[in-house]
């Protein structure tokens, strides 16, 4: 089978065990493709977690939850060294991070030491450990969640540190068809006789080179000044109107630049393109910048949003 049809099966064993979050589905599957990581923000009961179960389900390699705690320590994440007294030596127990596919459960239940140890982990793929460094695997994604609607005990993620992910995936409850689809799912899944579906996994061979395929679709030049004006915008947006730059405190980084390449690239190539176009960046530039874009206190007085404010800059950005 081709690169494209083993990620198209892949797609379709999520979309039937993930009713109603296509969205979430589609950044899974581009996050998997341009080798970064998410963070997903929605409202409990929303198969946040459930969703990279059933991609871990889908591709080979290992998975691991954390449910982040207050009392969750840098070493329950990166491991530490257990001194074995019959051999008089240190050795070292690697954490959950060595994992493939790990699930960071509720990040902003975490203090910040142990949010940091796992961004650093995320950025630099590797863990130190006192003088020794240990690679992290090559395929290695981190998907976090959030929850939006209860902030007591929680530890907010440092703005620049959010730069470390690729995406910031919001989502929102499904509609009447899709929840009663939901139900019936759920219904089958609890029958004892059912068993469900299980799924060839994708080898990592598959998801690397179909990274390759990615990189190496072709994007014209007029595409590209297109993309770099978008994220330039956010840094001079007194050029696109002076609300504009009333509204934006800082803007994103070259690393934003980046990642809106590659999210659009495999955007375009999950819709069998062989070419990326302006719609391509348009579809992933509000999950790419969202938390990338600082508001001033003007514009959270008038209740602007990133969100907003990304739309008034595509809007009026001319498209090639």
């Amino acid at each position: 089978m081709s690169v494209i049809s083993e990620i198209q099966r892949l797609q379709s064993y999520i979309g039937k065990h993930i009713i109603g979050q296509e969205q979430l589905v589609n950044r899974l599957l581009i996050a998997l493709l341009a080798d970064g990581h998410l963070l997903v923000e929605g409202a409990p009961g929303l198969a946040k977690t459930r969703a990279v179960k059933v991609l871990a389900d889908g591709v080979e390699g290992d998975f691991h939850r954390i449910q982040f705690t207050p009392d969750l320590l840098p070493a329950d994440l990166t491991g530490t060294e257990i001194y074995r007294q019959q051999e008089g030596i240190f050795v070292f127990q690697q954490g959950p991070l060595f994992h493939n596919l790990v699930l960071a459960d509720e990040i902003n239940r975490a203090p910040a030491k142990v949010q940091s140890a796992l961004l650093e982990a995320m950025a630099e793929r590797q863990i130190t450990v006192g003088k020794e460094t240990y690679a992290l695997p090559g395929l290695f994604l981190v998907m976090a969640t959030q929850n939006p609607i209860e902030q007591e005990g929680t530890y907010p993620l440092p703005e620049a540190q959010l730069d470390r992910f690729l995406m910031h995936v919001t989502i929102d409850y499904p509609d009447a068809e899709e929840e009663l689809d939901i139900l019936k799912l759920a219904r089958t899944e609890a029958k004892q006789s059912s068993k469900p579906e299980v799924m060839t996994p994708i080898t990592q061979q598959v998801i690397f080179a179909a990274r390759e395929e990615v990189l190496s679709l072709f994007m014209a030049e007029n595409v590209e000044q297109y993309l770099l004006q978008i994220v330039l915008a956010t840094r001079n947006a007194g050029a696109y109107g002076d609300d504009l730059s009333n509204w934006l405190q800082y803007g994103a980084s070259p690393r934003a630049t980046i990642t809106l390449d590659r999210c659009a690239r495999a955007h375009a190539w999950l819709k069998q393109r062989d070419y990326v176009g302006p719609e391509d960046v348009q579809a992933v530039a509000h999950e790419v910048l969202r938390h990338r874009l600082i508001l001033n206190y003007e514009a959270e007085a008038e209740g602007m949003t990133t969100d907003a404010v990304i739309s008034e800059l595509i809007a009026r950005i001319a498209v090639p």
